[in-house]
């Protein structure tokens, strides 16, 4: 909240700060103010929950007269029809006629099967499930809704409308333990031992990423991750996990930490770090995403063990160089 000294103004706004730490000081990087929204929607009168539901039944008795300006008339000047059967957002007058012109062809009347009402300063939302039979073959069809109401011009206003088919085909969660998780890296892994690449590449979904430890080019289809793995099984791998992690969501996996190869071409053990991002798809859990990456060591190189006493000398040496003065 700010006073303003010049004026006496009371003044309330949101805001989010991001503060980093820059050159030796803490700086805001990121400032964003804003107005309060009830503020900018304004007051008005008063209304009740059988009010708002009340408004629903002013937009249905519009849609019975199948006269699309008058089901437009129940919008705000500025509204937003995001309709249940068309891509196009509707932000105008006449784009919002123009989706009644063939939506009221079907003789549509809705109920409110179930709905939560929610009531501000000059606002009000209500949103729920509401079913339409359509009078010129008595289909019905359920949807969502949302719709949030303003007062315009002495009048509650539909300023956004948006209206979303039941998502009924969209699968459940597929569960999934952290074990099971575990055990689609071994899944993996008994693709490596049979050296086909193909077989490899099937254990990724069908948008899959990898990245993998020796090759700098992402592989983002099934050709190109195939291409990885038939050079990268010429050495015969085989994995194990020593640490990770695992997240599970759903429909997702994590599996993060660090793994070990043995060649069996040559003997060589390689330890790298590994990040699994496991999807659902089409009944199977496929990697999406697979990132491997060797030890940052084993890149800055190891050396010589020093202790801290050893660290210590060295600014004695740096020291003695000083005494003499060249």
């Amino acid at each position: 909240e700010f006073t303003m000294g010049a004026t006496g103004d009371v003044v309330k706004a949101r805001y989010s700060y991001i503060y980093v730490f820059e050159d030796g000081q803490w700086k805001i990087s990121h400032h964003h103010s804003s107005v309060m929204p009830e503020a900018v929607l304004g007051g008005g009168e008063p209304i009740t929950k059988d009010e708002v539901r009340g408004l629903f039944n002013k937009w249905n008795d519009a849609l019975a007269t199948l006269d699309s300006k008058k089901v437009t008339s129940r919008y705000a000047k500025d509204a937003v029809l995001l309709p249940t059967v068309s891509d196009t957002p509707r932000t105008d007058f006449a784009s919002i006629k123009d989706y009644f012109d063939l939506f009221l062809t079907k003789k549509p009347q809705g109920i409110i099967t179930d709905g939560h009402i929610t009531i501000g300063n000059g606002w009000a939302q209500d949103v729920g499930i509401y079913e339409f039979t359509m009078g010129v073959d008595n289909t019905k069809v359920k949807a969502r809704y949302t719709y949030v109401y303003v007062e315009e011009d002495n009048e509650w206003k539909i300023a956004h409308h948006h209206s979303s088919v039941l998502p009924e085909g969209i699968s459940v969660a597929e569960p999934i333990t952290k074990d099971e998780v575990r055990n689609l890296f071994q899944l993996w892994n008994y693709a490596l031992a049979t050296l086909d690449p193909a077989a490899v590449a099937d254990r990724y979904a069908k948008e899959a990423v990898l990245l993998p430890t020796v090759s700098d080019i992402p592989r983002t289809d099934y050709e190109s991750i195939k291409d990885y793995f038939v050079a990268f099984l010429q050495k015969k791998p085989q994995g194990k996990i020593l640490e990770g992690n695992i997240i599970v969501g759903s429909n997702w996996a994590q599996d993060c930490g660090i793994y070990e190869f043995t060649m069996g071409a040559t003997g060589d053990v390689v330890k790298a770090r590994y990040s699994y991002i496991y999807v659902f798809e089409d009944g199977q859990w496929k990697i999406s995403h697979h990132h491997s990456s060797v030890m940052p060591e084993a890149v800055l190189g190891g050396g010589e063990p020093i202790t801290k006493d050893e660290v210590r000398g060295l600014f004695n040496k740096w020291n003695d160089a000083l005494a003499t003065l060249d």
